[in-house]
This record gives structure tokens, sequence and C-alpha cells, in this order.
């Protein structure tokens, strides 16, 4: 594809994104994107042959982008550290500081925005939402495994479930954040995970 058309494709996919945050995946239709753009029909059906086809491009997109922030932000943490407790306060740690540069609520999570219209979609839609949320758990499933076997919690938990709790703190945060009008909910949240972690694992006093 040359690089006018891919250029025009990100422009489809970047306005679609915002609608749907804005208006909900019902409320974006195709003329709201042409006139978002300022392209044609025609030019928006060489890239997208539905909306349902634009959808599954935007989400895959949004999935790859995920997935590309948490493996980065885990490969920092681990340059950073040995110790897997370490690594794990340092890789919120990078998520705190991410959201601290912002100076208006987020727009919200195009995942969230998806699954309360869930009905929409079809099959394959469906399951890639599942395998993303499933691939965030095992990351850090992971990390909460090393941790747990180098440092025992202080309460009975399982590593799977922290892994989604981690998950649980920042999409909850996005939504009170956007309803409060306030971006430091975010970085506020982040760390109270953050500090809740570190005192889970803290070892006793011999």
């Amino acid at each position: 594809m040359r690089k006018d058309g891919i250029a025009t494709r990100e422009k489809i996919l970047d306005a679609a994104q915002d609608l749907i945050l804005d208006r909900g995946y019902v409320g974006m239709t195709i003329e709201h994107v042409l006139d978002r753009v300022g392209i044609t029909k025609g030019a928006f059906f060489h890239h997208f042959k539905t909306k349902d086809d634009l959808a599954k491009a935007l989400l895959q997109r949004f999935a790859d982008k995920d997935a590309r922030i948490y493996g980065e932000t885990r490969e920092r943490a681990e340059k950073l550290s040995d110790d897997p407790l370490q690594q794990m306060l340092i890789f919120i740690r990078l998520f705190e500081e991410m959201f601290e540069r912002l100076t208006e609520p987020y727009p919200g999570c195009l995942f969230a925005s998806y699954l309360y219209e869930l009905q929409q979609f079809d099959d394959e839609t469906r399951g890639l939402i599942r395998e993303s949320f499933r691939k965030w758990r095992e990351l850090l499933k992971e990390k909460f495994e090393a941790i747990a076997r180098k440092y025992p919690p202080q309460a009975e938990v399982s590593a799977a479930s922290l892994a989604d709790a981690f998950t649980v703190v920042l999409e909850g945060a996005f939504i009170t954040g956007k309803a409060l009008d306030e971006p430091g909910v975010i970085s506020d949240q982040l760390r109270h995970f953050r500090n809740y972690v570190e005192l889970l694992f803290r070892q006793p006093r011999p």
C-alpha cells in the first residue's frame, strides 16, 4: 500500500476510535467518519468493506498497541532490576508516569466501549477482546508467581487474581477519572495498587 493510502487508512481508524469513545459503536456511522476525515465513500470503501470490517481493524490495532506497551514496559522494568518484586513495582510505577502527564481525563478504553455493546459484534471480534485480556493476565501472572516464590504473600491470593486486579484498577480508574473530570485519578489508583503489592509481599521482620 502506498504511503498516502496508509496515511488515509490511519486517519479513518483514528477518527473512528474518537467517535466510538465519544458516541459508542452504534452512534458512530460511516458518514460521521467521512465528515471527520474529509474523504469520499469511495475512499472509505477502498480501505474497509463494511463498518464491521472497520471495527475489527480498529480493535486489532488497539490490541496490538496495548500488547506493545505492556511488553515494552515489562522489558524496561526487567532491565532496571533483577528482583521480581522490584520489577513489578517498577512496572506499575512506569504506568503511573504515563498517566501523570495527562492534562485532561483519559478518553477511555476501546475494549470497554466494545464490551458495552458486545451484541453488535461477531464471535471473531469478541474472541479478540477475550484473548487480549488473557494475554494481559498471563504476562502479569508469570511475574506474580515469581514474586510469590521468593516472597510469600502476607495474605492468601492467587497470581492470576493479582494480574486481573491490575487491569481492574486501570480500567476502573479510566471510568472514574472521566466521570469526575479528574485526570489524576488514574495515576493515584495505580500508586495505591503499587503500595498494596509492596505491602502484600513485604516480609515480616525476624
